[in-house]
């Protein structure tokens, strides 16, 4: 079951580089927000993907279910009854505020990564 993958770690790698560059130097709402949760649901797909030799369709439902309920929390005081303050690493990660764009979001990224793990090499 644990089995390293260096292949979708260099995925990963990309990724989260990109992700970086977005967090750090992009200002446009859409690529920021929207594009950057398309993208972090395929990141953490391949990070897991990584190290964990399950079937692909178990990975992206279990990175779907981890970005829901983080997003659902995000309805919630949680960060407040944690006591985390602003500004916070954990605050950035977690976000603070829900919204339905986000949900539909990771549901592209994770039918994206779903759809490339599942093509198969054309032949002739």
């Amino acid at each position: 079951m644990l089995k390293f993958n260096y292949k979708n770690f260099i995925i990963f790698l990309i990724l989260l580089s990109i992700e970086v560059i977005i967090a750090l130097y992009i200002t446009q709402h859409f690529v920021r927000h929207t594009l950057g949760d398309f993208l972090c649901v395929i990141m953490l797909y391949y990070l897991i993907k990584s190290f964990v030799k399950i079937k692909s369709t178990y990975i992206a439902l279990i990175v779907l279910l981890v970005a829901y309920t983080i997003e659902m929390l995000q309805l919630t005081p949680i960060l407040d009854y944690l006591k985390i303050e602003d500004p916070s690493f954990v605050r950035i990660i977690f976000g603070t505020t829900f919204s339905v764009s986000d949900l539909i979001a990771y549901t592209f990224g994770v039918v994206t990564v779903l759809i490339i793990e599942n093509l198969k090499p054309l032949t002739f």
